[in-house]
């Protein structure tokens, strides 16, 4: 008779128990108590960061206003741009097909400007800013197609292109809350030697104050901004040659001089009558 104590045979452990071993309750070598510590830690941990996150931007957000940008000050000066909705102009005179798109963009852009609608609107004291900080429904002072006159497409529905004299319309981008100091007013002049004579709409290409300040979109929808249009009086002598034009806010504080921004405050464009 054996005097040694018989001990029962160990079972030689296999891949399988990496995952869940039977002997010990282990799945991928921790226990179910271990498993839902963990779990519960995570859950407790990535519930703090959401709540942390969301009261940082409830926090930052009664800081916005929802009518007024916070911060402008990148954004002082306004860019000017050009209607109809092209730096390159070249058109066949002699042929309506070739500058038709510019004059649909044209009439398209001044269906906001007729005066059947802006008769709607506040006849505004001129030369004086319009300044309605107090007023809930912020009004809109009348600007009427018509005071573009040749460069309203209203006697000449071509605006100029059919006679090789195009008219451009030139505005500055919104900026709310901007009173620009002086009496602004648009000059435009052609690359080259010899000057090119224009016509400026309304009378010396002038923004008239009575259009600022701007309230934003929200106060201020159906707010129309001011447009001197620039009609190019090009002779025979000027067809089939490309010309450069630049266009200026002048009179004013605004800056038009900006060598890393060539919209601010100016634009240019380049115009091409072939006959």
């Amino acid at each position: 008779m054996s005097t040694k104590e018989d001990k029962p045979e160990e079972k030689p452990s296999s891949w399988k128990d990496a995952i869940y071993n039977s002997r010990t309750g282990e799945f991928l070598g921790r226990t179910a108590t271990s498993w839902a510590l963990i779990l519960l830690f995570y859950l407790v941990f990535y519930a703090f960061l959401a709540g942390m996150f969301t009261l940082t931007m409830w926090v930052m957000l009664q800081t916005l206003d929802d009518n007024i940008p916070k911060y402008q000050d990148r954004v002082a000066n306004p860019g000017l741009m050009i209607r109809p909705r092209s730096m390159d102009i070249t058109f066949n005179r002699t042929d309506p097909a070739k500058y038709n798109q510019y004059v649909q963009h044209l009439e398209t852009f001044l269906q906001q400007y007729n005066d059947t609608i802006q008769e709607r609107n506040e006849l505004c004291m001129v030369g004086e800013y319009y300044e309605q900080d107090e007023e809930k429904e912020k009004k809109v002072c009348q600007f009427k197609r018509s005071l573009l006159r040749q460069c309203s497409g209203l006697s000449d529905n071509s605006f100029g292109y059919a006679d090789g004299k195009p008219c451009v319309l030139v505005k500055m981008n919104r900026i709310i809350g901007l009173k620009p100091r002086g009496d602004p007013y648009i000059n435009c002049t052609a690359k080259r030697e010899n000057p090119l004579q224009m016509q400026y709409f309304p009378s010396e290409g002038r923004f008239d104050k009575m259009y600022f300040p701007y309230y934003g979109k929200n106060l201020h929808p159906g707010y129309v901004q001011p447009v001197v249009a620039v009609k190019l009086l090009l002779s025979k002598e000027d067809y089939n040659t490309e010309l450069a034009v630049e266009c200026k806010v002048e009179g004013t504080d605004l800056r038009n001089n900006d060598e890393r921004d060539k919209f601010m405050g100016r634009v240019t464009f380049r115009v091409k009558v072939v006959e």
